[in-house]
């Protein structure tokens, strides 16, 4: 029930609004609640997290739905001390991320005690009608070039997650194989600079195996279409489908599939207010090295089943 709430949570929010016009006397109330919604520069300044959510035993059951006591298992390979801010960089795009770094669900607090975890997500998200502040509760903020900024200059402890491969590379997940969007991705690198932060690499396994998708491959109509919608809203909508909430063969619930993720070693960088490109490039490479390095660790434990390997595109 937690996984089915919360992957129709955006619906539920936005037909409760509606609903809530109806009724006359509420009018002056949801006016002024909209007029905040657009003025609002929470979504930019971390500010609004409230840990009593973050620990709610929705999240508990939520992780849970999958096949084992403790879905989202943490490796910790390497301690990450409160000293200085991190960005941490997830990868693939996938379901574990808001687990791991949005709730306590796996003990993110108790594995990395004086580290606060921001998840960063959509700007448009915080558009949503009572959806947003649940967001903002959980730490979930906006991916914007303000808001990173604001969040890391908060000091030693601070970190961002940056879903890195984003809306590309959700329409490349297949079961059994991983495609990740990275080679022309270069903010959060620039970002990490920017603020002295640690740039930690993560890698969840088992996020492509809870969807099956519709063949989408360059040149069909179907991937044309969803570029297009990308190009406009800055979003797609894989065509995607998974399980039933009373049947195991067709419906929007994700499949029952393991999930691993996996929190690398921090790369540290030397902090410069206008990075250039080769101290880009080369940090990349190093981060690329790592992410690498963790695949080839574990794969043969957490990813049997796959079909090829790893596979960095874009």
């Amino acid at each position: 029930m937690a996984v089915a709430i919360w992957s129709s949570g955006l619906v539920i929010m936005c037909c409760l609004f509606l609903f809530l016009c109806s009724y006359p006397p509420l009018w002056p109330f949801l006016f002024i609640y909209w007029i905040w919604i657009q003025v609002d520069t929470a979504p930019e300044t971390g500010r609004r997290i409230f840990p009593s959510v973050r620990r709610s035993k929705f999240w508990r059951y939520f992780a849970e739905y999958y096949p084992v006591s403790r879905v989202f298992l943490f490796l910790q390979e390497t301690d990450l001390p409160p000293d200085r801010p991190y960005v941490f960089g997830y990868h693939p795009h996938g379901v574990g991320a808001l687990v791991t770094f949005a709730t306590e669900a796996t003990g993110f607090s108790s594995l990395f005690p004086g580290i606060t975890p921001h998840l960063l997500t959509l700007t448009n998200n915080f558009k949503v009608p009572f959806y947003r502040d649940i967001l903002m509760a959980l730490g979930i903020y906006s991916v914007s070039k303000a808001s990173c900024s604001n969040i890391l200059k908060a000091g030693p402890g601070s970190s961002i997650t940056i879903v890195v491969g984003g809306a590309a590379e959700s329409l490349s997940a297949r079961p059994g194989t991983v495609n990740l969007t990275l080679r022309k991705r270069f903010g959060f690198i620039k970002v990490a600079i920017q603020h002295g932060a640690d740039l930690v690499p993560v890698f969840s396994f088992g996020e492509n195996d809870i969807y099956e998708q519709m063949p989408n491959e360059k040149g069909t109509t179907i991937h044309t279409l969803q570029k297009h919608f990308q190009s406009i809203f800055g979003f797609t909508l894989p065509l995607f489908h998974g399980r039933g909430v009373l049947n195991y063969n067709l419906g929007l619930m994700p499949y029952r599939r393991r999930i691993v993720v996996v929190i690398g070693r921090p790369i540290p960088v030397k902090q410069h207010d206008k990075p250039t490109t080769e101290e880009v490039r080369e940090v990349q490479e190093k981060y690329i090295t790592e992410l690498t390095r963790i695949w080839d660790t574990y794969k043969d434990e957490f990813a049997k089943a796959r079909l090829r390997e790893l596979q960095i595109v874009e």
